[in-house]
């Protein structure tokens, strides 16, 4: 059977003189890839609203002179974008939680407002004031709990005492995840047993305020109260009575929002905190948020403070990656993440102390959560999704990050926290992420993401378990101008008008499903007809007609395509409509063979509005969508930001229909087998086969009088070299269609033109030609989408020249026995990986003394 490759998982490199020195690699096995990464990186920059502050005495600045929103606003610039505002690829991104993979850790364990919790093997430990509630998720949260009252076992607590740190310490492996250390208040410490629930050792008030932190270094506690003050306790056995060894003493920050230890450096910056959800700006300077590294290991602990070079949010959170332990990652408020990495310049001891790399800006909302699991960043979000991403080359450059899983953890709020529980490797033979939200609920998740492994394997071996057939698919594209369909037929000498729709039905022998994508048609020019449109919006009556509410354009052009298709095709075939709707100017009506309506399931519509700011349906897309067989299959119709320069706004405005919210509803079809990346085809990209089609409105970087004569010389190779489609999908990382597929273009632009005529555009702002009108795809295994022509028309009625798009696709229907069989399979090979994994993972955590 198929072997996937690994990713090599490196240890922290030692500084030598060897110009080679050998270096130890962890077979961390990915999802096996299915295409190349390079050639689909996709687009999700959608930057905030440019702002300007104005001083008391400054002139307010003169309001811009606003553009029309119509397709014929070509000439307004658009204001440059930093690099760092593009979003990492997310093409290929996997919205499969990745439930923990024993079943008794998949409930959620409740941690109360105010509570400090936890994880520890097969235990989670949650505070109650002075109660400590161990949950035995061996069995089971309701079942497996036990409250111990510390009033009960010996510790004298006033009535507001609570426990305010925990920490479990060091051990031998039996003794691993059962000794905790836990902080109060009050500033006492003591070792409690969590299997015997017992007090093992107790010293008073070694702290004078509220203790805040307990960290471990190997044998080594440290403990942090909120003054600031740090104990070292060089050995856990040093927590006994008051004569026993004394811990060394060190002053670190008062603010405290943000503490980890990486590498035996204390990191603190007085940001939110990991999870919070408040800003501070009181701790960011005008270059960024301070921060102080601390070597705290060291007998004389000196300090450094750290500053990024650019402006940044405050600390929220930070991780290692074992990938790439030389680097430390902050995530930050404002939704970047911070790159450090050894310096030059060195503590009092030698240890080297780290540098500004860079920032990467992973998200429009802020960074609450972060962990380094594997050779992924898991993050965590204010809307309850955490994301991984692939950091591919370690550094601060977007294009080397991949977001490859998200999902929603935590209902709609906050994470708070992620953290990787190393005991999990050997008390439960796996390697458990924990999460924990502002819904009040901890949650377990595998770390090996092992779910997407399997599906991925799975796949590779679906002609074992599936049949294939073929089906034809037909779309047609046009931007109608506002023209109604009885133009075609009257009036002027072009014979292409009469007979385009025709043509265009007779392209493919009786396809399985023909799209008929518009665009404009009703006038956006029209300020009266596109506000009443607006107003109205496209209502359809219960059994899917166009409603009377509806202009009058769309039930014409309806009935049009409806009275062609009756004509174009065999009386002993007939087509029915499986989807139409509209949106202010935009059109879709989707016909299938009458015997294959029968066979579609998870028939859905959805209207993307994207004009001013997402607020009306003057730009934007229709989506249609169903299931063939056991493929899914999307239609999107679309409408994109018009004017030569504004590629920025078409780019943000495909992303937004691509992938902001739920387009559908969940299906319900068992196992969601027919969509793809673990979605369960709410989102477009969740789907295995996606065609777009549509005045998508970019444009040739040339000048008109260059362009032209390049099209009378048939030149199209030089001039598509300058298409701006093709410039974003070679040149930008994040370009959201990259991962989408188009035929060869072997025709003339199809925009601008004189109406019936052949001239491009001769009116007083002589635009120059471009490719506006395109279909694209994007299928989940490139090869079973086929194209069978791309061309286009000679309709004239329009400035624009409708064109077509004929493809073979193939659906795959699952014979869910022998899936099952070759499951298992899978899945047998994936526990013998697993353990050799475990192995090599415990390994890396021993090292960096945290087992």
């Amino acid at each position: 059977m198929h072997t996937p490759p690994a990713i090599p998982i490196a240890t922290k490199p030692t500084r030598t003189h060897d110009a080679t020195p050998p270096a130890r690699i962890y077979d961390i096995p990915p999802p096996p890839s299915r295409t190349d990464p390079s050639a689909t990186r996709t687009f999700n920059s959608i930057p905030p609203p440019p702002t300007r502050t104005v001083g008391p005495r400054d002139k307010v600045p003169v309001a811009p002179r606003r553009r029309s929103s119509s397709s014929s606003s070509d000439e307004e610039e658009e204001p440059a974008t930093s690099s760092r505002q593009e979003l990492p690829d997310a093409t290929h991104c996997s919205r499969r939680p990745p439930l923990a993979t024993i079943s008794a850790f998949r409930s959620g364990v409740p941690v109360p407002p105010g509570s400090v919790v936890i994880v520890g093997g097969a235990r989670a430990i949650v505070t109650t004031g002075h109660d400590l509630k161990v949950y035995d998720m061996t069995r089971g949260v309701l079942s497996g709990v036990s409250t111990v009252d510390l009033r009960d076992v010996g510790i004298e607590f006033k009535k507001e005492a609570r426990v305010t740190a925990m920490e479990f310490r060091a051990g031998d492996r039996d003794q691993e995840a059962r000794i905790l250390w836990c902080g109060t208040k009050e500033g006492h410490l003591f070792e409690f047993d969590v299997v015997d629930h017992v007090v093992r050792r107790f010293r008073p008030l070694p702290h004078s305020h509220t203790i805040t932190r307990i960290m471990r270094q190997g044998r080594t506690m440290l403990t942090l109260d909120e003054s600031g003050k740090m104990l070292v306790w060089r050995d856990y056995e040093d927590l006994g009575p008051a004569g026993a060894q004394q811990p060394r003493v060190a002053r670190t920050s008062e603010k405290q929002g943000f503490v980890r230890i990486f590498g035996g450096v204390l990191w603190m910056s007085g940001g939110s905190g990991s999870g919070s959800a408040s800003s501070s700006s009181a701790s960011v300077t005008a270059k960024g948020p301070l921060i102080r590294v601390y070597d705290i290991l060291a007998a004389n602990c000196s300090s450094k403070i750290l500053t990024p070079s650019e402006s940044l949010g405050a600390v929220t959170s930070g991780a290692v990656l074992p990938s790439h332990p030389d680097r430390v990652y902050l995530g930050h408020e404002g939704g970047f993440v911070s790159v450090w990495t050894e310096g030059t310049d060195t503590f009092d001891s030698g240890k080297a102390v780290p540098v500004y790399v860079g920032i990467v800006k992973i998200s429009n909302s802020d960074v609450l959560a972060l962990e380094g699991v594997l050779d992924k960043l898991w993050t965590g979000s204010r809307s309850g999704v955490i994301t991984a991403y692939s950091v591919d080359s370690g550094d601060e450059r977007s294009e080397g990050w991949r977001m490859t899983n998200a999902w929603r953890a935590h209902e709609e709020l906050p994470v708070s926290r992620i953290t990787l529980d190393p005991f999990s490797i050997a008390k439960s033979q796996s390697l458990h992420v924990v999460s924990v939200g502002r819904d009040e609920v901890l949650r377990f998740w595998d770390g090996f993401l092992s779910a997407e492994w399997i599906e991925s394997e799975l796949q590779s071996h679906e002609a074992e378990f599936s049949t294939f057939r073929p089906l034809n698919v037909l779309i047609c594209s046009w931007n109608t101008d506002a023209q109604k369909p009885d133009v075609l037929t009257s009036g002027g000498s072009n014979p292409d008008n009469i007979t385009f729709l025709e043509q265009v039905l007779r392209s493919v022998d009786r396809p399985d499903i023909i799209s008929f994508g518009f665009q404009e048609l009703i006038d956006l020019e029209n300020r009266s007809l596109a506000a009443k449109t607006v107003l109205l919006g496209a209502q359809k009556k219960a059994d899917g007609s166009i409603s009377d509410k509806v202009s009058r354009s769309y039930r014409m052009w309806h009935d049009a395509l409806v009275h062609a298709v009756r004509l174009a095709m065999p009386i002993d075939d007939p087509y029915v409509v499986a989807h139409t709707d509209n949106l202010v100017g935009l059109f879709s009506c989707i016909f299938v063979r009458q015997k294959q309506k029968a066979l579609l399931r998870d028939s859905h519509m959805k209207l993307v509005k994207r004009g001013m700011g997402g607020r009306y349906g003057n730009k934007g897309a229709i989506v249609a969508r169903f299931v063939v067989d056991d493929s899914s299959l999307c239609f999107i119709n679309c409408h994109l930001a018009a004017g030569q320069s504004h590629t920025r706004a078409r780019n943000r405005d495909i992303a937004a229909i691509l992938e902001e919210g739920a387009a559908f509803p969940r299906s319900e079809i068992i196992d969601a087998l027919p969509y793809a990346g673990g979605g369960d085809g709410s989102m477009i990209l969740d789907h295995e086969i996606c065609f777009l089609n549509g005045d998508l409105n970019y444009r040739i970087d040339l000048r008109r009088d260059a362009i032209i004569p390049a099209v009378e010389n048939n030149d199209l190779e030089y001039l598509l070299k300058h298409d701006q489609l093709r410039k974003q999908a070679k040149n930008n990382p994040g370009f959201r269609l990259r991962s989408f597929t188009e035929a060869p273009i072997t025709f003339a632009p199809t925009y601008k033109y004189d109406r019936r005529s052949d001239t491009y555009d001769s009116s007083e702002k002589r635009r120059a030609p471009a490719w506006c009108d395109r279909i694209l795809w994007r299928c989940r295994e490139p090869g079973r989408v086929r194209s069978l022509h791309y061309k286009r028309y000679e309709a004239d009625v329009s400035d624009h020249r409708p064109i077509s798009g004929a493809f073979c696709v193939t659906t795959k229907q699952v014979n869910h026995e022998a899936r099952g069989k070759v499951k298992a399979e899978v899945q047998r090979r994936w526990k013998e990986r697993e353990m050799d994994l475990l192995f090599q993972v415990r390994e890396y955590y021993e090292e960096q003394r945290l087992l």
